[in-house]
């Protein structure tokens, strides 16, 4: 980790649709350059979760803070702008867009270009354009796919088009990415390659949260857990103290064998 600064910080955060709590006084913190994962059985409140986070659902009570400023409440393009970006547990990448035209949606936010100047084409409108297409050619470096920066997203392997998601998430400079679920249906290859691809940007400086079933990428890259089951949160710590948590065993388990859990 770069320090121990605090990057995020989650408090009492709680869902509720209609007499279901989904997620139920959730709080943690993040610090900056750490690799942080959330994890719990299906339907623990992780993705909604995430959707407070990022603004994509209201809450019903807590708070959101991220580098001290509040969140709470904030649209999801503002928390965007704030540096918080994501990627999605199904894949949203544009089919009728090429890689690199997918890469620079995700940096427009840094763009200063307004609708006059862009429909009249100024100079200034040029230059920006050259420019975003730069920084979108370094984001698909970054994830190693590069040379296929001009074909059709849509053609992509499957593992491809998760890199292209981050790419895209990473173009807005942001200084924490939120990833849902990033090894959902990748083969063992595609995995490896997406954690070397983290760890190569947390080593750059980038913080990441991230929701994930495979427990092994989880207790390999991660710095520190959370635990979730049934929208409370049950245990958090570094990797060897979730594995020798009972409480977290017992949430994936019942009365099953521990052995098998992190396997």
């Amino acid at each position: 980790m770069s320090g121990e600064k605090v990057i995020l910080k989650v408090e009492n955060l709680t869902k509720k649709f209609g007499g279901v709590t989904a997620v139920n006084q959730v709080s943690f913190d993040v610090k900056e350059g750490e690799i942080f994962a959330v994890i719990g059985p299906n339907g623990a409140g992780k993705t909604t979760l995430f959707n407070m986070i990022t603004g994509v659902l209201p809450v019903s009570a807590g708070e959101v803070f991220f580098e001290n400023k509040k969140l709470t409440r904030k649209k999801p393009y503002q928390i965007a702008k704030a540096g918080i970006t994501r990627t999605f547990q199904n894949l949203e990448v544009f089919s009728n867009m090429s890689v690199i035209e997918n890469v620079m949606t995700g940096a427009h936010l840094t763009m200063k270009t307004n609708l006059l100047t862009a429909g009249l084409r100024l100079p200034s409108v040029t230059k920006e354009e050259l420019k975003i297409m730069e920084l979108a050619m370094e984001c698909l470096d970054r994830v190693g796919i590069s040379h296929l920066a001009h074909e059709l997203s849509i053609t992509l392997p499957y593992g491809n088009q998760r890199l292209l998601e981050i790419a895209r998430a990473a173009a807005s400079n942001p200084k924490l990415i939120l990833l849902d679920e990033p090894m959902a249906g990748l083969n063992p290859e595609e995995s490896r390659k997406l954690v070397d691809v983290i760890l190569k940007m947390r080593a750059d400086g980038m913080t990441f949260v991230f929701v994930e079933h495979d427990m092994e990428t989880v207790m390999s890259i991660s710095d520190r857990i959370v635990v979730v089951d049934n929208g409370v949160k049950i245990g958090e710590g570094t990797p060897d103290e979730i594995y020798q948590n009972p409480k977290v065993v017992a949430a994936y388990l019942g009365d099953e064998e521990e052995e098998e859990v992190f396997a």
